[in-house]
């Protein structure tokens, strides 16, 4: 999510299903395209160089996915945006297998027509809606994936179904051993959500890191916190790395830091989930 910006019909755009507007324009911030849905950025992609992450909250979750042990990995992604880190793992860890799950068919056309796709990516997208689709997996892909990336906003809003322990479960069965969920998780003042959702992976897979900018994961300013999760213990070394990679300020919270974080939060389940609360109509203005 970013800046606002006005519709223009010189632009490539598409009607989606959902009633939104999509579409591709020049990114402001100096290379590449950006996608914007009704008047938001929602991704941004450089066509030329793949391994640039312009927006914070993805070079983060790019910074995890290059601590992965070195080689092709098999992917699955949930939300299809600019296919910004497929493109990444398709660049830097060449032969990747990878799947991706987006429900507005509209939205996948005008990225492909726009920004097309590597001809060399083994990049397959899905239509539906992302709980399903991990439903509908390849049997052989339980168990074998390295790396699940949820990252679905519906408007503004990431959907309550996609936020309980019930949804949780069902994406860590496709989980190798020690593969890794990434998730896009966007909260403000006091991260009620945030914390809930932290419970809520914690339940699922026990070894959690937060990366996000150091004023929003105190709680004062409305943005994007990436969540790591586990079966395995995440490599110690990985921390340093990842502090390292920026961008900056940025904080990595693990271990005793995420209980803190979590506090009294209780995991939410399919019976009472909510969706991520909305940002402030200003905040982008």
């Amino acid at each position: 999510m970013g800046r606002q910006r006005s519709k223009d019909a010189d632009f490539p755009h598409a009607r989606l299903a959902g009633g939104g507007t999509a579409e591709i324009r020049p990114s402001e911030f100096g290379s590449g395209y950006e996608l914007i849905v009704d008047g938001t950025p929602q991704s941004h992609v450089d066509l030329a160089d793949p391994s640039y992450l312009a927006f914070e909250y993805v070079a983060r979750m790019g910074a995890v996915i290059d601590q992965l042990p070195a080689g092709p990995l098999t992917a699955v992604h949930l939300g299809a945006g600019g296919l910004t880190i497929p493109r990444y793992v398709a660049h830097s860890r060449p032969g990747s297998r990878q799947q991706v799950v987006e429900i507005e068919q509209p939205l996948v056309d005008l990225v492909r027509e726009s920004l097309p796709l590597p001809r060399d990516a083994q990049i397959r997208v899905r239509i539906g809606d992302a709980r399903e689709g991990l439903a509908r997996m390849p049997a052989s892909m339980r168990g074998s994936v390295d790396l699940l990336v949820s990252d679905v906003y519906s408007g503004a809003q990431t959907p309550a179904h996609l936020t309980t322990v019930e949804f949780y479960r069902e994406a860590a069965a496709l989980l190798a051993p020690r593969g890794v969920l990434l998730v896009n998780v966007a909260d403000g003042t006091g991260l009620r959500f945030a914390r809930r959702q932290a419970a809520t992976i914690r339940e699922v897979l026990p070894n959690v890191a937060i990366l996000a900018e150091v004023q929003t994961l105190k709680g004062r300013r409305f943005g994007n916190l990436v969540m790591a999760a586990s079966a395995s213990p995440l490599p110690s070394e990985w921390l340093p790395r990842l502090m390292a990679a920026g961008p900056h300020p940025a904080k990595v919270a693990e271990g005793r830091e995420i209980d803190e974080f979590i506090g009294g939060a209780l995991p939410a389940t399919d019976a009472d989930a909510t969706a991520s609360p909305l940002p402030s109509p200003t905040l982008f203005g």
